[in-house]
This record gives structure tokens, C-alpha cells and sequence, in this order.
């Protein structure tokens, strides 16, 4: 059999703004497709309605614009295998719902919540599946006459998947190795609801990879409890040879390491966990973003790569170019990452003194006309290539070095008490006069001619 074209997926819900934790998941997916000269699908899984966040969608995708993770096709990309937003494949998920039923690998559950209520009372620790199915309502226990009835009556049904009960399911990861579950500790999970005429998670997911040829599922850990279930329904649908190989990376940690880094760890320490600003349309909070709080798209990136990842050297400060050219999933950690927000920043150092000293003024300008200073291109960038190893963002030049610009209004009156003497003001006019006669400004011209000129003054006691 020819060997399969890599393609990956990334396929958010537009619920909200997007978790830091999915920008890696995405990076990896984008770094595994380019390395293997595959394609990387823009998929919108939004089957849940009642979460659904006007506006999310299109953070989303600017969040990857600025990021430089670019996808070959899918929600606003186009491509021939869609449509790609889920909403819009309602009929093509029926199908396949029917297909389980009319196979006996799923069955139609009529139970009410208040039903299900009922039973998680009376029996500890509930579970829909082989052992309790009998005792509720649904095509397995009820006549079709019954069944159709209902249905005509227009009363609402999920469909239930059929898991057969002590049979041990095995997980072939690609991070993780063999992962043994047995299926009896795997619930009946509900697969389609009429309510909304929409599939679950898991349904869409499957039937959507499938036809979309996807040939490996790279994705968070919190999915590798629902891995067996996915390959019970590759295997009911009679896909288990097309089936994609999985990889499930590991959590991003708090700082601390105690727990799944959350948005509270962010708003606690000072760092943002979203790759953008993000306005909530519903309660009107505004969440820092890696954009507006001054980090460079590069620097992050290289920053997210690393959070469950080595290259296997010492290399830390690495391009696109080079990722893509590194990246092994087989080198992934399987216990979570340590957030470490600090090293963000030093990465965000790095890229500002790899940076082309024009690059780095063009984005300084902005925080100079912010001060109302306009000033010469020419020594804006004569200026940053002098003072940029001292930040960490571009917006901390302006206290570097505000004082090229604008004269200071302020001294501190510690220093000058120690160091102001009763000739210093004689001895640094003299001292501008020997830097305004000087032509050659090399370090080596500089040098010899102020110590020259200080000398004939007999005020060497300036510099030394």
C-alpha cells in the first residue's frame, strides 16, 4: 500500500477566546505537516450552539495571521474536501448516524434528564452502558412500533453508541506508546442529538477525519480518555485500516507545576495565556494578549515549541525554518510543561537583539509618537542599535533612552548629591567641547582623542 500524504487538522470551537495551549497544539500539527511536505486543515467544530461566542472565530484566525502559522485549507482557506465548519454538515453526520443504527453498533435513547436524575439516585455511581442499559428507555428495550411512535410524537432522542463490555481496546500513541483501556469503564457516550439535529464531539470528529483524510491526530492529552471510544467507532464504521495515528501531547502546567495552566495563573503573575487582546463580547472583559503586550510573533513561537519538546541539542533560539526542520514528535514529554513566563520574555530579548536595528525602529516609532517626538529615521535607528540590548520589549526603550530625544526635566537628587562636585559643572562643559572636536566616532578614534583632549585639560577624572 502507497504510503499516506500527512495531513493534520486544527479544529477549535468558537467558544471564546484562544488558550495558549491550543496555539502550541496548532504549532506542532503546522511544524509535523511542513516537515513531511503535508497539508494542515482549518477545521470549526461548533456543534455546541449554546456556547458559541460571536466574534471567536475570527480571533481565531487572526491569532494564526500574526502567529505565522499558515493552513492549506479549511474555514475561510477553501479545499475539496468541505465544508469544514460543522454546522454545515448536518446531513453527512445523519448518515453516518444511520449507518451505526441500521449496523446495531448504536441504539436511540428516549430517557428525559429528570429519568437519568432518577437512576443516578438509586444507583451509585451511574453509568449508561451494558450493565444498565436494559433498564431504560430506548430502541434496545422498547418495540420498534414503540420506538417509531415516539419518534412520529415528535420526542426528543440522542443516539447512543453500543459498547460492548470487557473487551481491551489498545491505543497506538505516538508520544505515549501502547495505551491499554478496557471498555467496560466506557460509558454508552451519546453520539447525536435530535434537539439540534446535531452529532456530539466525538461523531463529528471521527466521520469528519476520516473523509477528510486526516493521517494523524495530534492533540492534547485531556482527549487521550476518549481515544478508545474513537477507535471503537473507527472500527464500527469499518475504518480501522484508514484509521489516523494519534499523538496526545502533554498539558501546559502552572508555573508552579501544580495543575493546568488557566487564565487565573495569567491575571495572578502578570503574563497573558491568549495570543491576542481579547474583548468579551458577553461580559465585557478584556484579557492581555502576546500581541499587545509587546511580544514579537517569532518570539513566542520559539517560546510555545519548547513547552513539551527538545530538539535533542542545546539549541534554544530557533526559527520557523529550523523548527520544522527539527520537529519529532517522538521527542515530546509525556508529563506536562512547566509555564515559565519568565523565559518568554528572555526569548522575546533575544529576537529584539537579532532583529535588524531598522526593524526594530520602525516598531519603536509608534512609542515615540506616543511621547509626541518625531525625529530623523536615520537616528531613531542609529539610537535602537545602541540601547536595544537593554529590553526585553520595544516599549522599554523609551526609558532607556528617551533622554536622545527630549531633554530631561528630572535628575536624581541621590546621585548627584554623591557624585556632583564643586567642578563638575566646569569639567563636563569642557568635556563637550572635546566631544564636539571630535570627527572620527569609531571606539578606537573616540578613545584616543578623548583621552588626548581630557588630558590637555587636566580633567581625565571625568571617565576614569
Amino acid at each position: 500500500m502507497a504510503e499516506r500524504k500527512v495531513r493534520v487538522r486544527f479544529a477549535p470551537s468558537p467558544t471564546g477566546a484562544l488558550h495558549i495551549g491550543g496555539v502550541r497544539t496548532a504549532l506542532y500539527n503546522y511544524l509535523f505537516a511542513r516537515q513531511h511536505d503535508g497539508d494542515l486543515i482549518f477545521r470549526i467544530e461548533d456543534t455546541d450552539s449554546n456556547r458559541f461566542v460571536p466574534g471567536a472565530e475570527e480571533y481565531i484566525l487572526e491569532s494564526f495571521k500574526w502567529l505565522g502559522i499558515h493552513f492549506d485549507e479549511g474555514v475561510s482557506f477553501g479545499g475539496e474536501y468541505g465544508p469544514y465548519r460543522q454546522s454545515e454538515r448536518r446531513e453527512i453526520y445523519k448518515k453516518y448516524v444511520q449507518i451505526l443504527l441500521d449496523s446495531d453498533k448504536a441504539y436511540i435513547a428516549f430517557d428525559t434528564p429528570e429519568e437519568l436524575d432518577a437512576k443516578r439516585e438509586e444507583i451509585a455511581n451511574f453509568q449508561y452502558d451494558a450493565s444498565t442499559r436494559s433498564m431504560m428507555r430506548n430502541s434496545l428495550t422498547l418495540t420498534k412500533e414503540e420506538v417509531d411512535a415516539l419518534i412520529a410524537e415528535g420526542k426528543q432522542y440522542v443516539v447512543r453508541f453500543k459498547i460492548e463490555p470487557n473487551e481491551d481496546v489498545h491505543v497506538n500513541d505516538l508520544i505515549r506508546g501502547e495505551v491499554i483501556i478496557n471498555s467496560s469503564i466506557l460509558d454508552d457516550k451519546v453520539l447525536y442529538k435530535s434537539a439540534d439535529e446535531l452529532p456530539t464531539y466525538h461523531l463529528a470528529n471521527i466521520v469528519d477525519d476520516h473523509l477528510m483524510q486526516v493521517s494523524h491526530v495530534i492533540r492534547g492529552e485531556e482527549w487521550l480518555p476518549s481515544a478508545p471510544l474513537h477507535v471503537l467507532l473507527y472500527r464500527a464504521f469499518g475504518w480501522e485500516d484508514t484509521m489516523p495515528q494519534f499523538a496526545h501531547l502533554p498539558l501546559l502546567l502552572k508555573p508552579e507545576g501544580n495543575g493546568k495552566l488557566s487564565k487565573r495563573d495569567g491575571d495572578r503573575l502578570g503574563f497573558p495565556v491568549f495570543p491576542l487582546e481579547w474583548h468579551d463580547p458577553k461580559s465585557g472583559e478584556i484579557s492581555s494578549g502576546y500581541r499587545e503586550s509587546g511580544y514579537l510573533p517569532e518570539a513566542v513561537i520559539n517560546f510555545l515549541a519548547l513547552l513539551g519538546w527538545n530538539p535533542g541539542n542545546d539549541q534554544e533560539v530557533m526559527s520557523m525554518d529550523e523548527l520544522i526542520q527539527l520537529f519529532d514528535l517522538h521527542r515530546c514529554s509525556k508529563s506536562g510543561a512547566k509555564f515559565d513566563y519568565k523565559k518568554g520574555i528572555w526569548f522575546n530579548h533575544q529576537y529584539i537583539q537579532q532583529k535588524p536595528d531598522e526593524e526594530i525602529a520602525e516598531l519603536f516609532l509608534p512609542v515615540l509618537k506616543e511621547h509626541g517626538v518625531e525625529a530623523p529615521f536615520e537616528k531613531v535607528v542609529t539610537v535602537v542599535g545602541m540601547m536595544k540590548d537593554r529590553v526585553s520589549f520595544i516599549k522599554e526603550l523609551w526609558d532607556v533612552c528617551s533622554f536622545f530625544f527630549v531633554a530631561p526635566t528630572e535628575y536624581d537628587e541621590k546621585t548627584v548629591k554623591k557624585r556632583w562636585k564643586e567642578d563638575s559643572a566646569k569639567c563636563m562643559t569642557e568635556l563637550a567641547e572635546v566631544i564636539a572636536g571630535i570627527e572620527d566616532f569609531s571606539i578606537e578614534g573616540q578613545e584616543k582623542l578623548l583621552w588626548t583632549g581630557l588630558r590637555k585639560k587636566n580633567i581625565t577624572q571625568v571617565i576614569s
